[in-house]
């Protein structure tokens, strides 16, 4: 079966991109001396996992109980949530434990870690910390870690959080910088923890960003990166790989053509809205149109707009794009875990145009 037999819309991965940008990464972080915990969020597939977690310790990150009970079926039980955890999404949590997971949640709330603490198998629990991004967590020297900290009494397992403000850097430096900043804030909240005589076994950080480029990862245990498996136009634009990291695309038929421009039957379902570069130093649009091959041969071609289930590329005026009413082309994705969440499978390809395996994925929550 080869690109040409499928079903259009749908998502492409090349698997050759995917190992590439999984050594990169894995490169960087064994040179740091830091474990992976990879962020499965993304890539929401027990087949990247397997290859995300080769020389890893074996636990991974997921952004919903919907995942976590997907990879604990597929034989992976060491799983961190990774957003704030809730009274009933508790319960669920302590269903999958009773079954042989190994859950760790995280909270910034003081009620909720009382509600933890009354557990009589409490899971392990990480207080978030905000490096920066004023999203989520406590500061680091708050009052209310400790608060939170002696609440939780043995349920405490650590410290986590997460340098989301990464995104907004524009350059290797100031990854280098928000990196510092993000380690600096899980350290110094974790040394807290510890003089007062805590426990604190696990020091979580980590965006794909930060550990792309961070300098020194001294104190914490573990890293947790998930969009660089896969790539995307605005990680290629903050530096987190180039152009040719991008290991997803999807594929996507000509439906209608006008002067300088197609009409193709990728919108916003199959695409996303997400316009990540439009603040960015080049704005793609809604995609970047590339050929079957997944090369640059149309130049600057990107979607300008986004329908439902219609996308409008506008050509390169010094590449026009010849191609038929049903012609195939592929769009690199603005946000890849935006774009993939519509998408219930992977069509595999190594370089080439031959679909060499199907992967599923988990949607959902």
């Amino acid at each position: 079966m080869k690109l040409a037999d499928l079903p259009t819309p749908c998502l492409v991965l090349d698997r050759t991109i995917l190992t590439r940008n999984l050594r990169a990464m894995s490169g960087q972080l064994s040179r740091l001396r830091v474990p992976l915990r990879p962020h499965m969020k993304t890539a929401k597939s027990i087949d990247v996992a397997r290859m995300a977690l080769e020389g890893q310790p074996g636990g991974i990150t997921v952004s919903t109980l919907a995942e976590a009970e997907y990879f604990f079926s597929h034989g992976i039980t060491d799983i961190l949530y990774a957003v704030g955890i809730t009274p009933r999404r508790l319960e669920q949590v302590m269903q999958l434990n009773a079954a042989g997971a190994d859950i760790v949640v995280i909270t910034d709330d003081i009620d909720i870690a009382a509600i933890i603490a009354t557990l009589d198998n409490p899971p392990r629990t990480l207080i978030e910390i905000d490096s920066g991004e004023e999203r989520g967590g406590v500061l680091p020297d708050s009052d209310v870690l400790m608060d939170i900290a002696q609440v939780l009494g043995g349920a405490l397992a650590g410290v986590m959080t997460h340098a989301g403000h990464s995104y907004a850097g524009r350059s290797v430096r100031d990854m280098v910088r928000i990196a510092e900043q993000e380690r600096g804030s899980a350290t110094r909240a974790a040394n807290r923890l510890r003089d007062a005589g805590y426990g604190v076994p696990i020091v979580s950080a980590g965006s794909s960003p930060t550990a792309r480029h961070a300098e020194n990862l001294a104190g914490l245990t573990e890293v947790r990166a998930g969009v660089y498996m896969f790539g995307d136009l605005f990680q290629a634009e903050i530096e987190t790989h180039g152009l040719d990291g991008i290991a997803v695309t999807v594929l996507t038929s000509v439906i209608g053509r006008r002067p300088g421009k197609l009409l193709v039957d990728a919108g916003g379902l199959a695409l996303s809205k997400d316009r990540s570069t439009q603040d960015a130093p080049r704005d793609y649009g809604f995609g970047l149109a590339l050929d079957l091959f997944g090369q640059r041969s149309y130049g600057n071609a990107v979607v300008r707009r986004a329908y439902q289930e219609h996308g409008v590329i506008e050509m390169d005026p010094a590449r026009p794009i010849d191609l038929p009413v049903g012609g195939l082309l592929r769009i690199a994705p603005n946000h890849t875990c935006m774009t993939a969440a519509a998408h219930d499978r992977y069509f595999v390809v190594d370089g080439g145009d031959e679909i060499v395996a199907i992967w599923h994925r988990v949607n959902g929550w």
